[in-house]
């Protein structure tokens, strides 16, 4: 009986084992079609991906929260600046102050419009321009242009004078593109302001779902690739998505963060809504994912940017281009602006040389 048990135990032994090779081989199966799966999508990027796994799981993790959709409206067209037309969400009575979000605009600048020598003080603008072209020049002496698919993210930080105007298209065709305020934090509202640009180059981008669904990632992550770091103080992520007819996506996002889309191009579902061009959809903080799609008979691919924010706990006041946690610090940039002091020095006796070209 002695033996008996002791070849009982060996033989369970032995069967515990080969179970046990058996699962690591399934397992380092599993994990090998992953990796062979997001090998074969097609990538574009400057960066590394920090972990080509990551995306793929929280996708289809069953764990994950879809997020609601709290509201969508349309943006309206308004006039704004000096001949320009924009259609803004963010900032208007229909949504207002959504942390760490101002407002967002999408304009359309014709030749002979634009936003001539204007000051900023407490805020970042992130302007994405998507046809035509944009000149800046500020008074520390900084100047540029940004093309189509290109991107500049400003700080203002404790004051600035700047112009914006569009370039001459031969064909006379208005300069496209989006440009979303984000707050600053309390303790960088008077940092030094700064530009950092973004070529349409520079963006990582990749395809998934076959090749039916294309992001351009401007900010944050999507699929395992990275975007290009240190573009803003507040923490954002800005996806550029494209679904084809037929086409789905599942986009993790940071949890507890405030959360849009803005439909650019045709009509795209988000969970079983359908949204048309042109309108703001605000997702709820609760969740781990954006799922959108687009109808497989749709005559049109859906094309959105997808743009996320850590909520900042501080007041906002804002009266124009100046956006500070007071009433008081809002009446001090005003002082400073008109006094020429405090971050506005270099605004004494300037003009901007693109703001001259201002059609009267």
């Amino acid at each position: 009986m002695k033996y008996f048990s002791l070849l009982v135990s060996i033989a369970i032994g032995l069967l515990s084992v080969f179970l046990f090779k058996e699962q690591i081989a399934t397992s380092v199966s599993q994990v090998s079609q992953v990796i062979a799966k997001f090998n074969n999508s097609t990538i574009q990027s400057n960066t590394v991906p920090t972990d080509p796994l990551r995306d793929i799981i929280l996708k289809n993790d069953s764990m994950s929260v879809p997020r609601t959709i709290r509201t969508v409206f349309k943006a309206l067209e308004t006039a704004e600046g000096a001949g320009a037309m924009v259609r803004r969400s963010i900032g208007t009575p229909k949504l207002r102050n959504f942390s760490p979000f101002l407002m967002l605009d999408h304009f359309y600048i014709r030749p002979g419009a634009g936003f001539p020598d204007h000051p900023h003080r407490g805020q970042e603008t992130i302007t994405y321009l998507l046809s035509g072209g944009v000149d800046h020049e500020d008074f520390a002496g900084n100047k540029g242009t940004i093309g189509p698919g290109d991107l500049q993210f400003m700080t203002a930080g404790r004051g600035i004078v700047h112009a914006e105007m569009p370039r001459q298209n031969p064909d006379g065709s208005e300069n496209i593109g989006l440009q979303l305020w984000v707050d600053l934090p309390a303790n960088l509202k008077m940092c030094e302001p700064r530009y950092r640009d973004l070529r349409a180059s520079e963006i990582p981008k990749v395809d998934s779902d076959n090749g039916k669904v294309h992001v351009k990632v401007i900010s944050g992550q999507s699929h395992g690739v990275d975007s290009v770091k240190d573009l803003a103080y507040t923490p954002v992520w800005i996806l550029d998505i494209t679904i084809k007819p037929g086409g789905s996506i599942a986009q993790p996002l940071p949890q507890g963060w405030n959360a849009f889309a803005y439909t650019l191009e045709g009509s795209t579902k988000f969970g079983d809504k359908a949204v048309d061009q042109y309108h703001n959809v605000v997702f709820e903080p609760k969740g781990d994912i954006v799922n959108a799609s687009v109808d497989a008979d749709a005559k049109e691919a859906g094309r959105f940017v997808l743009v996320a924010g850590t909520p900042l706990d501080q007041e906002v006041v804002q009266y124009g281009p100046f956006v500070l946690n007071s009433q008081e610090q809002v009446y001090q940039a005003f002082r400073d602006y008109q006094m020429r002091t405090n971050g506005f020095e270099r605004a004494a006796g300037w003009e901007s040389e693109i703001g001259k070209s201002m059609a009267h």
